[in-house]
C-alpha cells in the first residue's frame, strides 16, 4: 500500500509576500492524505474482522451440507423344508433368518393340522400319525418386518406310513369245484358254505376259517409267515353236516 506523505518546508519569500495561500493548500493536501489513510485502515480493519459470538444469543451452528442416514436393512430367509415324514417320526423347519431392521413377525398358509406353528420364530414342526397319510401342499412361511416381506414356499409335505415292523408275511389262494351230492349220491341241495383247514403239517391241519357262501369257489388265506402249509377244503350243509375233505395242497413261503 501507498502513502502520501506531506514534509512542511518553510521558505521565504524573497518578496515579501504572503505565504498564507501556500501554508492553506498544504493544509489542503495533508487533509485529503488524512482522509486517505483513515480510508485505508478503516478497509484493513474490516479485511482483518472476524465475528464476535456474543454468548447471550449465540449463532447458529452452520451445516456442512452432509447428514447421517440410518440405512433400513431388509429381512432374508433361507433354508430347505424337508418335503417327506414317516408316521410317527418328528418333523421339524425354522427358516434361516437374516435379521433385518426393527421387530420381525412371522405367519403361515396351508399348515397341515398336525403340526403347530411358532409365529416368533417360524418353526414349523409335528409329529403324524396314522390317520395323516398323505400330502399337505401349498405350505407359505411368511417373515415381515418395517422394510420388506419375504416368504419360503409354497411347498409339501407328504407323509408316508409307518414301515411293518413284524416278520414278512405271504398269502395262499385256493379254487375249489362245490359239490353236487351227498355221501350217500342223493342230491346235494342244502349246501351252506366251506370250512378251510390248514397248518404246517400235512398230518394236523389245526386252523379252520369259515366261508359262510354256499357260492364260494375261492378263498384267499393271508398274514402266513415264512413256512410251508397244508391245505384241505370240505363243505357242510343247512344242518351243519360237514362231508369229506378234499385232496391236500401245500403251499412255501
Amino acid at each position: 500500500m501507498e502513502a502520501d506523505f506531506l514534509v512542511a518546508v518553510g521558505r521565504s519569500s524573497s518578496h515579501g509576500a504572503s505565504a498564507g495561500p501556500v501554508l492553506r493548500d498544504r493544509i489542503g493536501v495533508a487533509a485529503r492524505v488524512a482522509a486517505r489513510l483513515v480510508v485505508l485502515c478503516l478497509v484493513l480493519a474490516l479485511a482483518g474482522c472476524q465475528a464476535v459470538e456474543n454468548p447471550a444469543n449465540p449463532a447458529p451452528a452452520r451445516s456442512s451440507g452432509t447428514s447421517a442416514k440410518t440405512s433400513a436393512v431388509p429381512v432374508e430367509l433361507g433354508g430347505t423344508p424337508p418335503t417327506k415324514v414317516t408316521v410317527g417320526d418328528p418333523y421339524y423347519y425354522a427358516p434361516t433368518v437374516s435379521q433385518g431392521t426393527g421387530t420381525i413377525s412371522f405367519s403361515i398358509q396351508g399348515q397341515p393340522a398336525w403340526t403347530s406353528f411358532d409365529a416368533q420364530t417360524g418353526a414349523l414342526a409335528g409329529t403324524p400319525a396314522a390317520a395323516d397319510v398323505g400330502v399337505s401342499g401349498g405350505i407359505t412361511i411368511s417373515a415381515t418386518n418395517s422394510v420388506n416381506s419375504v416368504s419360503v414356499g409354497p411347498f409339501s409335505i407328504e407323509v408316508d406310513p409307518a414301515a411293518s415292523t413284524g416278520p414278512a408275511t405271504g398269502s395262499a389262494t385256493l379254487d375249489w369245484s362245490p359239490p353236487t351230492e351227498n355221501i350217500d349220491g342223493s342230491p346235494l341241495t342244502n349246501l351252506a358254505g366251506y370250512s378251510v383247514h390248514y397248518g404246517t403239517s400235512e398230518a394236523s391241519l389245526s386252523q379252520t376259517i369259515d366261508v359262510a357262501d354256499a357260492s364260494a369257489t375261492t378263498y384267499v388265506v393271508s398274514g402266513l409267515t415264512p413256512g410251508t402249509y397244508y391245505f384241505a377244503v370240505s363243505a357242510y350243509n343247512s344242518l351243519g353236516l360237514e362231508g369229506a375233505w378234499s385232496n391236500l395242497a401245500s403251499k412255501t413261503l
